[in-house]
């Protein structure tokens, strides 16, 4: 359920984070999956550093928090740093 939580809200945040900073947007089908892949990440890294197991993780209201943080932070974060690479390697 965490993965697919993290995958949804990472492609929302990306989304969100392409029509806040319009110079690095990616396009509505770039930013959701540029967001889904960051929110993934994100939300797997905050697992682990939280000291949340594959095995551990429960529906629990501390986890879903977790991987909604995660899911949507990664996404907005790695699609802005993805779209400004692109538009700075595009002019160049």
């Amino acid at each position: 359920m965490d993965f697919i939580i993290q995958l949804v809200l990472g492609a929302l945040g990306g989304n969100g984070a392409g029509a806040a900073v319009k110079n690095a947007s990616l396009g509505t089908v770039g930013n959701s999956i540029v967001g889904a892949v960051g929110g993934l990440i994100l939300g797997q890294i905050l697992q682990h550093y939280m000291g949340m197991s594959a095995a551990d993780a429960s529906a629990t209201s501390s986890n879903i928090i977790q991987s909604v943080i995660g899911g949507a932070g990664g996404g907005a974060i790695l699609t802005v740093i993805a779209g400004l690479i692109k538009n700075a390697m595009s002019k160049g």
